[in-house]
C-alpha cells in the first residue's frame, strides 16, 4: 500500500482518474478500482465518482441547488433500479468533524410511511462509544428487517491534500469502513456485510497534520504525534456540506 493511500478516504488521490470534465463550476472525475489496484493499493475494489466545487469555501449558497442535482444525478446513477432507499447518517453528532452524517440525516425527507413500495427511510446509529452498539449492528438489523434495494451510507472523510476539505463530494458503490481515514477502522458497510447494494457518499472534513506540513513546509513522514485537523469553520462546512448532499438525495429519491 502506497504512503498516499493510506492517509485518504479520496479515490481521486491513490489512483489515477478517467472521464474528466469540467462544467465551470463543478468538475467530475471516475475511478474503478479493479482486484489488482485493490491488492495493490489496500482499498475495496468499485467505481468512485468526485465532484469538485469550490462553492462550499467560497459561500456561494445560490449555487448549492445546482451542485445538489448535479450529486444526486450521480448518486442515483449509482442506485439504478432501486426503488426502496435506506440511507444512514454515519458519525458523532456531538463531534463537529464528525457530524456531516446526522445532519443529512436531520435534513432528509423520508416517504416509506407513505408508499411502502417505493420510497427513502433514513436513520443515524450515532458511535459506539455512544450507544455501546456498533453501527453495523444497528445498520444490518433494520436493513435484515425493511430490506431496502439499496443502503446509502453518508460519512465525512479524510483527505490526503488540504485543498480538498469541504471541496470534494464522493460517490462509491464500495461501501465504507467507518473510521479508517482516522485509524478507528470498525466493521465494514458493503454488499458483502449487509447482503444489500451500499452506496457511500461522503466529504473529506479532516486531514493529518503531517500532510499539512509535507503539502506547505516540506515536512517529514508522520511521527506517533500525529494530528487529525479541521479547520476552524468546520461548523460552518458541515452545516453546507449537509444541505447539499441532503438536497441530493431528497432531489433523487424523496418524492419516490
Amino acid at each position: 500500500m502506497t504512503r498516499r493511500s493510506c492517509f485518504t478516504d479520496m479515490a481521486v488521490e491513490f489512483c489515477k482518474h478517467k472521464h474528466t470534465k469540467d462544467d465551470g463550476l463543478i468538475k467530475y472525475y471516475e475511478v474503478k478500482v479493479d482486484k489488482d489496484m485493490s491488492k495493490k493499493l489496500g482499498k475495496p475494489c468499485g467505481r468512485y465518482a468526485t465532484l469538485e466545487t469550490d462553492a462550499v469555501l467560497s459561500g456561494m449558497t445560490g449555487e448549492y441547488p445546482r451542485i445538489s442535482d448535479a450529486l444526486g444525478s450521480c448518486v442515483k446513477e449509482y442506485c439504478k433500479g432501486c426503488d426502496k432507499i435506506m440511507a444512514v447518517g454515519l458519525g458523532n453528532p456531538d463531534l463537529t468533524a464528525d457530524a456531516l452524517g446526522d445532519r443529512v440525516f436531520k435534513r432528509l425527507t423520508v416517504t416509506r410511511h407513505l408508499n411502502p413500495d417505493k420510497y427513502l427511510c433514513a436513520l443515524t446509529p450515532n458511535v459506539l462509544g455512544m450507544t455501546g452498539i456498533e453501527s453495523f449492528d444497528i445498520i444490518s438489523a433494520v436493513a435484515d428487517r425493511i430490506r431496502p434495494d439499496v443502503v446509502i451510507v453518508v460519512d465525512a472523510l479524510t483527505a490526503a491534500a488540504a485543498g480538498r476539505i469541504a471541496t470534494a463530494f464522493q460517490v462509491t458503490d464500495s461501501g465504507i469502513t467507518p473510521g479508517s481515514g482516522v485509524e478507528n477502522h470498525r466493521r465494514r458497510l458493503d454488499e458483502s456485510s449487509l447482503g444489500i447494494r451500499t452506496v457511500s457518499v461522503g466529504v473529506p472534513l479532516v486531514v493529518y497534520s503531517s500532510t499539512i506540513a509535507k503539502d506547505y513546509c516540506g515536512g517529514a513522514e508522520r511521527s506517533r504525534c500525529d494530528m487529525i485537523v479541521t479547520p476552524k469553520d468546520v461548523d460552518i462546512l458541515v452545516e453546507d456540506c449537509a444541505k447539499i448532499i441532503a438536497g441530493a438525495i431528497n432531489g433523487a429519491f424523496g418524492n419516490a
